[in-house]
């Protein structure tokens, strides 16, 4: 069995950068993974986002690994995340299905604020590599490690191609989120300046509380 760790920081916010993950891939930065299909998706009772998903990947065996496991094919892992929003955590655990019996790849990874730059984004990951039942075993952990390795420093790659790409997307999320807020607040100032008006806008306002509670 092999342990393989590794954490990076990501200069931009935990929203962003759970944003970015849900849409890593395809990716031209990390073209190891071909495909993503989505199995289950829900809400717990508490709020947070639970996804299964099916990963597709090709690993790129080398000649001696292909005909110690006999074939390099497309690969499938199970990944389970959560996304928690309350605790802004991001975890999301995998396990490879393709070449079950001969190795186990688990690996997760956290996304969560920085303790320290709270603006930023740690990441953490982590990999459990266990081969048993074929040759070189010792060897073959140390390979699959180094994969991983070269593999984590493609995906920050990706996910800061991503980011750049919904930026403008973001942006204009907030844009229009704060333009609202000054609205309410000019409405409000101008209610207040008026009993008229202050009337109308509290009946308007709890006419749209009561239509939004019944959604």
């Amino acid at each position: 069995m092999k342990l393989w760790t590794s954490e990076h920081t990501f200069n931009h916010p935990w929203e962003t950068v759970v944003a970015a993950a849900w849409r890593k891939y395809p990716n031209p930065m990390n073209p190891a993974v071909v495909g993503i299909d989505y199995l289950d998706r829900k809400v717990s009772p508490s709020g947070s986002l639970k996804t299964h998903r099916l990963i597709s990947t090709h690993w790129g065996l080398p000649g001696w690994a292909v005909r110690i496991l006999g074939a390099d094919r497309t690969c499938f892992a199970s990944e389970h995340s959560e996304v928690n929003p309350q605790t802004k955590t991001m975890t999301s655990v995998s396990k490879n299905i393709t070449f079950g019996n001969e190795i186990s790849i688990e690996e997760k990874l956290t996304y969560v604020p920085n303790p320290k730059e709270p603006q930023t984004t740690l990441m953490k990951q982590e990999a459990v590599i266990t081969v048993h039942g074929i040759p070189l075993s010792s060897y073959f952990e140390e390979f699959v490690a180094n994969t991983i390795s070269s593999n984590a420093n493609k995906g920050r790659l990706a996910m800061e191609w991503v980011i750049d790409r919904i930026k403008p997307e973001l942006e204009e999320l907030t844009k229009q989120t704060v333009k609202s807020m000054e609205n309410i607040s000019d409405e409000l100032k101008r209610s207040a300046s008026s009993p008229n008006l202050h009337q109308d806008h509290q009946y308007q306002y709890h006419h749209f509380h009561f239509q939004a509670n019944d959604l």
